[in-house]
């Protein structure tokens, strides 16, 4: 494993040089790892929940060369991680556990390789969530959230349906968001529960459900994920799915 800088204590925060770096990288576009006109290596875990079809279906639809793995020694030659989830975190973590999963995302990312979360793959990342309460991985800094809206609001729970997610801080040329913009567009959302970043420069995306603003999608360094779903997004979600694999 590179030597990198540690993660930060519960509620700490990371370097900021670190994060610095990890945004030019980014805005570098690809990274060299992939030759030109080879697809990308794609591994996207399988940890035993979920359907993962429609996952693997379009990132392969996006120009990715998917494969479904296992055990963490099958994501040895990939050049990207991919994080999926639905369900219970309960269920999740103690999955990601058993498989020894929880050991690679880690690793993973504390190496700087590229990685995408969807949906309660993105929830995982932080260290707390209010869903039975669970601890999490403890990646990011920040913990997860129940909805919770007053009587006669009119809000459902879950979350379910298309709603708008946009990128306020993104720069214009931003290569994850070619062909969406900063303005963002609208994605397919199924959570009851929303991460609460404490760090605000990890909040990538951010859409409004009834009067709270929360945050839809996140970025550190070379980690990106989503609540919403891109595969069941139609052409924004595949182009996200694009974007990202233009940058490995």
């Amino acid at each position: 494993m590179v030597c990198v800088p540690a993660l930060p204590p519960v509620g700490g925060a990371w370097p900021a040089l670190w994060r610095r770096a990890g945004r030019r990288q980014w805005m570098k576009g690809r990274s060299g790892r992939v030759a030109d006109g080879a697809k990308p290596r794609l591994a996207v875990l399988d940890y035993g929940m979920g359907n993962l079809r429609s996952v693997v279906r379009a990132w392969e639809y996006a120009g990715a060369e998917v494969s479904l793995v296992d055990t963490p020694e099958g994501a040895s030659a990939a050049d990207a991680l991919v994080f999926p989830g639905q369900g219970a975190i309960v269920d999740a973590m103690r999955q990601l556990r058993a498989t020894g999963f929880d050991r690679l995302i880690r690793s993973w990312v504390e190496a700087d390789k590229p990685f995408f979360g969807i949906c309660l793959g993105l929830q995982a990342l932080f260290e707390h969530s209010e869903e039975g309460d669970t601890p999490a991985l403890g990646i990011l800094p920040g913990r997860v959230r129940r909805f919770v809206f007053p009587a006669g609001s009119g809000l459902k729970i879950p979350h379910m349906g298309w709603n708008t997610v946009a990128f306020p801080g993104a720069p214009a040329d931003d290569p994850l968001l070619a062909g969406i913009g900063a303005e963002g567009g609208k994605f397919y959302f199924v959570h009851s529960y929303y991460a609460e970043p404490a760090d605000a420069a990890d909040t990538f995306g951010s859409t409004r459900y009834g009067d709270l603003d929360f945050c839809s999608a996140v970025r550190h360094d070379r980690l990106v994920a989503t609540q919403f779903h891109p595969e069941k997004s139609q052409a924004v979600g595949l182009t996200l799915y694009r974007n990202f694999l233009q940058t490995l």
